[in-house]
This record gives C-alpha cells, structure tokens and sequence, in this order.
C-alpha cells in the first residue's frame, strides 16, 4: 500500500460498503482493502481505521468493512463465516471492476475467518512454472498484498496459557471448553479445538494445510507480505503465544 498520496475530495465515498466512489476517482482506486471485525462485533468498528487509511492513501484504496457476520452471527463457526466473507468479497470485486490488489486486515477471530475466506477466494496460477514467485496465485483475481491479524487465536484457545485469564489451571481450560460453545455457538468449539471426531480433525488443524475444504496454504503464501500482532501482557482473552504463533520457550525472559 506504499503508493504515492494524492489529494481525495470525499473520503466517505470509500468508507461504507454502500457508498461507492465517485466515477472521477472509480478508475484511479485499485486496492481493495478488507476490514474483519472480531467476535460479536460490526463494521463500525472499524470506522476511525478506515478513515485513517483513506487520508493516508487517498485515491489508492477501497475500503470495504465486513458486515456479513455481524452480532451474533459470529457464533455460527469459522467455516460458516469465511463462507459468508469470501461471498461478500467477491461481490465487492465485481462491484468495483476497476480493482487489481487485495489486502485484509483482521481483528480477533476475525483473522481464522479471513484466513478460511481466502482458502476459498484462492486461484491457481494458470501457468505452474518452476520458479515460485512466478507460480503464486491470486485472491479472488486480485493481487494478494497484505494479511494482517490484530490479536488473533491461530492456535486456538485451548490450554497452554492460550486463554491468560484462565492462569493455565488446566480444570478451568476444560470447563471453559464445555461452556464455551453453550455461549458463543459452534466458533466456541472451532476455538476450543472440540470439533473434531475420530476421522476427522478440528477445523483449526485442518486450515494448516490445502485440502478439499480449502486452498488456505497457497492462499497465505500469496500474499507479499503476511503480518500477525499480538499482545504480549494485557490481553486476558487472547494469549500472545496463539496471537503470535509462537511457541512456550520463544521469548527470553529479561527483566
């Protein structure tokens, strides 16, 4: 998104999915840019980024917050969202023909559904060649530019000090999981790893990979450029190991 700033006249043509650009600036935005609200939550979240990244980047970037799996609808599991996403997503392409990069910015379980909706926005390059970066797909025809997750569970919440606020007592972590999907629904079992079943794995351990529910792999490896944030102290909810992908052992202790 490092493209040259020119001046925009009316930034809130780029902030609503309803409002679309003006035909003076349709032709010059090329970046679309996706907005993926956490558990419970909406599009308005996401307001204040969308207007500062309007005015940081004007005439460069469409931006497009989520609103298919608003409220409560976030209980319906990570498969149903990403489903509802790259939907949403592909409508907006075809809304704004005049776009050519894609980026996706994902706050809480918002990432594992971005990350589901772009194993299924996934396009093989036409031509397999033998160099890499010439056998890099696309997402949904677009150039895939930037993954970023702010404070999200890639690994789940299950044991492993995943959850902080349950202090690692493994009797909590297993009550949690029981009670979780009788609060948030089928993502409560996505999140606990509860899901799968003898000839089946849980839906997080089958997104590591490619496979006939998704392109989800190849779809991240697209992307020039994949970022992940996380909070190491303060964030009761998230721990900073499945928000970083790290293991127990990565960080040293120093003070």
């Amino acid at each position: 998104m490092a493209d040259e700033i020119t001046p925009i006249h009316d930034e809130q043509q780029r902030l609503s999915v309803n409002a679309e650009p003006s035909r003076s600036t349709s032709d010059v935005v090329d970046h679309l840019v996706v907005m993926v609200h956490g558990m419970k939550g909406s599009e308005k979240e996401w307001m204040y980024v969308s207007e500062q990244l309007v005015k940081q980047f004007p005439e460069k970037v469409f931006i497009h917050c989520s609103k298919q799996n608003e409220g409560k609808r976030t209980y319906d599991g990570v498969d149903v969202m990403g489903e509802r996403l790259a939907n949403e997503v592909v409508e907006v392409i075809q809304r704004q023909p005049s776009m050519r990069k894609i980026s996706f910015i994902a706050y809480s379980v918002g990432g594992l559904v971005a990350r589901y909706a772009i194993g299924q926005l996934y396009k093989a390059p036409e031509n397999e060649t033998e160099n890499e970066a010439d056998s890099i797909g696309t997402i949904g025809g677009l150039l895939a530019m930037n993954f970023i997750t702010l404070a999200t569970p890639h690994l789940g919440s299950s044991g492993h000090l995943q959850v902080p606020i349950l202090f690692g007592r493994t009797m909590l972590e297993k009550i949690a999981s029981i009670v979780a999907p009788c609060i948030v629904g089928k993502t409560g079992r996505h999140l606990f790893l509860t899901d799968g079943t003898q000839r089946k794995d849980p839906l997080l351990l089958r997104m590591v990979k490619d496979s006939d529910e998704g392109y989800f792999m190849s779809a991240l490896r697209a992307f020039e450029r994949r970022v992940v944030y996380s909070n190491i102290v303060n964030d009761y909810i998230v721990g900073w190991r499945t928000s970083s992908i790290r293991g127990d052992r990565a960080y040293i202790k120093v003070c």
